[in-house]
């Protein structure tokens, strides 16, 4: 298993991550009707998709690809847990990892760590979130892929980290080190009454963009800089279980918390399925 892991990851490598991802883009947006009902019919198939969730129950509802892959629930569908304490999934998957933060280091799999450092690109909160408690969300292409607060939060920072495009799924993470940080990402930094609160959007193979509610589209298009934002003075505070932004094809979502806000974790553990709204941990 480990050496069919390496063998996957340096394939990878070797890809045209960007231009593939941009092929995905053109064509996950097709309005031809009979193509991208093709496209939702088979893709909907292949992955299992539950469309009794969904809003709209026709692929003719749908003017692309995309627009049914980053598709609006049923009222209802997804509940949030009614403990006005409890810090909420704030998105559909598995989890990867998730824990205690040990001195600036986060487990991304057996044998491999990364700092919180790098990951935020060394953003100023990067010290408040030492010590402190992390989630680590892998969303698999049949998951709702709509990213929500798990928290309300008043955004003060979004960044954007131009990187390579592995994919996240769990071969890749065990055999490529440091993947959160070497990958594309889009980190959003919120003020919370239980102090900062990041949420990471990890960008992948074949993810054709990332967005978020407060500023539209931020990938592609994909520049070589790393572009920080300062939202402070904008008062765009968002409740828990609001919409927070979207992957435009499947990756993953990281949550970070200083060592103040959490008094428990739930007992989740890799590979447990979460869905949005449900408790991941409870706050002090």
């Amino acid at each position: 298993m480990e050496l069919l892991d390496k063998l996957y990851a340096a394939l990878q490598a070797l890809l045209p991550q960007h231009l593939l991802s941009h092929l995905v883009n053109a064509l996950a947006r097709v309005r031809l009707e009979p193509v991208k009902n093709a496209q939702i019919g088979i893709f909907g198939s292949l992955a299992g998709v539950d469309w009794s969730e969904s809003k709209s129950q026709s692929a003719s509802d749908f003017e692309t690809f995309n627009d049914f892959f980053t598709r609006e629930l049923a009222r209802g569908a997804r509940p949030l847990d009614p403990d006005p304490l409890a810090l909420v999934s704030p998105s559909d998957g598995r989890i990867s990892q998730c824990g205690r933060i040990t001195n600036d280091r986060i487990l991304q799999a057996k044998g491999h760590h990364y700092t919180i450092r790098a990951l935020l690109a060394n953003d100023p909160a990067t010290v408040e979130f030492n010590n402190g408690f992390f989630h680590t969300i892998y969303l698999s292409p049949r998951d709702y892929h709509r990213v929500h607060m798990p928290m309300e939060g008043r955004l003060q920072r979004m960044i954007h980290v131009p990187g390579r495009l592995f994919s996240v799924s769990p071969p890749t993470v065990r055999a490529v080190s440091g993947l959160f940080t070497r990958n594309e990402r889009v980190v959003s930094v919120f003020e919370t009454s239980h102090g900062p609160l990041a949420l990471v959007l990890v960008g992948a193979m074949l993810v054709s963009s990332m967005q978020t509610v407060w500023s539209g589209l931020v990938t592609p298009p994909r520049g070589r800089k790393v572009t920080r934002g300062d939202w402070s003075r904008r008062d765009i505070t968002l409740q828990r279980g609001q919409e927070m932004g979207r992957f435009n094809m499947g990756s993953t979502v990281i949550v970070l918390l200083p060592p103040s806000a959490v008094s428990a974790l739930e007992d989740y553990g890799p590979d447990d399925i979460v869905q949005m709204g449900q408790r991941l941990a409870r706050l002090r």
